[in-house]
């Protein structure tokens, strides 16, 4: 239900309230609620600085139709990272890339670009209500033949962070093999 609305530099903003479903619940209601050309994802502690939001938009991006950032890609940076943390992640990232999504270097970077009817297709069809929902995202989109484009940005570790890396990675590698069964069986729309 909308909660509420306002105007913020001409442009409307509306919060809406939810059940607590978890992220992937979430973000799919915010993309689906948004009416922009172009609707942008990102984590709520703003690892990467917001001053980099220009190189995922036109004229940086022009045909693709999602840009997500990327940890992994030549030019990014890390910051404040402890080694343990970037090896698990490598580890994790190795095998979803096995499992679900061949060509991309780094899924689980929360900050991403949808095209508007492209975010309006992929989390119609989105299942997943957890920290999967980013491997699902893209396994559609890789899927469907959509171009997407890995751009590389500076990336601040915080360790305030709320993800629970062993716990979270694993919750994630369950609903990643539930995006190969919901393939299986059909369950997503072309």
């Amino acid at each position: 239900s909308l909660v509420s609305g306002y105007e913020c530099s001409g442009r409307q903003v509306q919060l809406i309230s939810l059940p607590h479903r978890g992220k992937g619940s979430a973000v799919k209601a915010g993309m689906l609620k948004a009416q922009g050309h172009y609707r942008f994802l990102c984590d709520a502690d703003l690892a990467m600085p917001i001053e980099q939001l220009e190189r995922f938009l036109p004229p940086n991006i022009d045909s693709w139709d999602i840009v997500i950032g990327s940890r992994e890609a030549p030019g990014a940076q890390r910051y404040d990272e402890p080694p343990f943390r970037h090896l698990m992640g490598r580890v994790f990232n190795l095998i979803i890339r096995t499992l679900a999504i061949k060509s991309i270097r780094d899924t689980q970077c929360g900050f991403k670009l949808f095209r508007g009817d492209v975010a309006q297709r992929l989390f119609t069809q989105q299942r997943l209500d957890g920290f999967g929902f980013d491997v699902e995202i893209l396994f559609l989109a890789q899927r469907s033949g959509l171009l997407v484009k890995e751009v590389p940005i500076d990336w601040y570790y915080g360790s305030e962070s709320k993800v629970r890396p062993l716990h979270d990675s694993i919750a994630t590698l369950r609903e990643t093999l539930q995006v190969r069964w919901n393939h299986v069986r059909g369950r997503y729309q072309k």
